[in-house]
């Protein structure tokens, strides 16, 4: 019994890495497409960077839906459907002739994937491994990402290289069919929540709320509380600054220092690189931070101070950056590999530490709704105005130092737990 415990569980990693590979193809490739789309179309930076900033706002209204579904029927009626609406957002796009076709296909086909893609891989990993286990886990699962970031990169940048006119067409259509590919893969292999199969998730520690695991709370008892509300605007923060430099930092690095397209998406891929070993190694410090407190909200809470202060630290070195400092810049990578790794799954693992597991999907699936329906939308377009605006990206960078500053702060008044006035009569009745 233990032995397939162990298989379904890393069943669950294996078709979270696909999902999150597939999930972060589009935030990989799109800073390097969208300058060749751009330039092909004849559209502007702030327009393009719109069908983004669709795709963010669909993806958080179908996170919440999907976080409800996971709770009953788990992921992999979601990894299916995300199949269909993953390769379709890549493939349509290939064919946009205007902005409002292109408005659909990116943002609003590709948002329906991206939002089931999130929540689904994160809570499925988090409803398997807690404690002390989760974050090394979620870790391994993450590397789906950062390995998006390279294979993805440097295969539309080879897609690119030398080529005129719409070549980027071709390459978005290779593209979707890659997701249809690997998300249909993760369909097969993923597994329901583990009481669906009479198993106990792996990882238990002491926590400072022992009520919380069988607590069944309702969205409008967690949405009473504090911790939700700090957890979600510590996230917003970061992911304002995050999408920000995400799809802003090429255009950095090529119109204000001067780097060349290549060189600059070398640097960028630098991020992916660091990535692919930082999350599993940020995992297992962080679960030894959280063997190391009382608990492990306590644990989490320390990492989500530490992950924006990291942040903060590479947007620093990137406004020091110079067209010969390229050292500055790898440095920046380096650590933005090293934020990444903490708080996406940190800000779960800590809502997850205090809500307990039974309705956790519901719970962050609205919070996924919240942050990402502000944050990532925003985020580029605030990039993309202040470019527009003052002739620089250098004032992008200054508001996403902000942003990761008070993250940081916020994260430091997260509580241990909490739980609404009549917690025990409703356990006690539950039992």
């Amino acid at each position: 019994m233990q032995s397939k415990n162990k298989l379904y569980g890393w069943s669950v990693v294996v078709a979270s890495w696909l999902a999150l590979f597939c999930l972060f193809g589009y935030r990989a490739t799109f800073s390097i497409l969208k300058v060749p789309m751009s330039t092909d179309m004849g559209w502007s930076q702030a327009e393009v960077t719109l069908g983004y900033s669709l795709m963010m706002m669909f993806y958080a209204i179908f996170a919440f839906m999907c976080g409800m579904i996971l709770d009953k029927w788990g992921t992999k009626p979601v990894y299916f459907c995300a199949a269909i609406f993953g390769a379709a957002g890549f493939y349509v796009t290939s064919y946009a002739t205007s902005l409002p076709f292109y408005y659909f296909s990116y943002g609003v086909l590709a948002g329906i994937a991206t939002g089931m893609l999130w929540v689904s891989s994160t809570i499925s990993v988090r409803k398997w491994y807690v404690g002390k286990d989760y974050a090394k886990m979620f870790g391994l699962a993450f590397m789906g990402a950062p390995m998006s970031q390279v294979i993805m990169s440097l295969f539309v940048k080879e897609s690119l290289a030398g080529a005129q006119g719409d070549a980027w067409r071709s390459a978005m259509q290779l593209l979707g069919i890659l997701t249809l590919g690997c998300l249909l893969l993760a369909t097969i292999v993923a597994k329901r929540n583990p009481e669906n199969y009479g198993m106990e998730p792996f990882g238990e520690v002491p926590s400072c709320s022992p009520s919380a695991a069988e607590y069944v709370w309702s969205i409008r008892e967690a949405f009473s509380t504090y911790p939700i509300w700090c957890v979600i605007l510590t996230f917003l923060t970061s992911m304002l600054a995050e999408f920000l430099v995400w799809t802003q930092m090429v255009s950095y690095w090529t119109a204000d220092l001067g780097i060349s397209l290549p060189k600059a998406t070398n640097l960028y891929v630098t991020i992916g690189v660091v990535g692919i070993f930082s999350m599993p190694l940020m995992g297992i410090v962080a679960d030894k931070v959280v063997q190391a407190s009382k608990c492990e909200s306590q644990g989490r809470k320390r990492m989500l101070i530490f992950g924006p202060f990291t942040g903060a630290i590479a947007c620093g070195l990137l406004l020091m950056q110079t067209a010969t400092t390229t050292l500055l810049g790898i440095l920046a990578c380096f650590i933005f590999a090293i934020y990444w790794a903490v708080v996406p799954g940190g800000v779960v693992g800590y809502t997850g530490a205090v809500y307990g597991r039974k309705t956790l999907g519901k719970i962050w699936g609205l919070a996924t709704l919240i942050v990402m329906g502000i944050g990532p939308f925003i985020g580029p377009l605030i990039g993309g105005y202040l470019k527009d605006s003052t002739g620089s990206y250098t004032y992008s960078i200054l508001f996403a130092l902000g942003s990761f500053i008070v993250s940081m702060l916020l994260a430091s008044t997260l509580p241990l737990a909490t739980q609404p006035a009549d917690a025990g009569e409703k356990v006690a009745s539950q039992a």
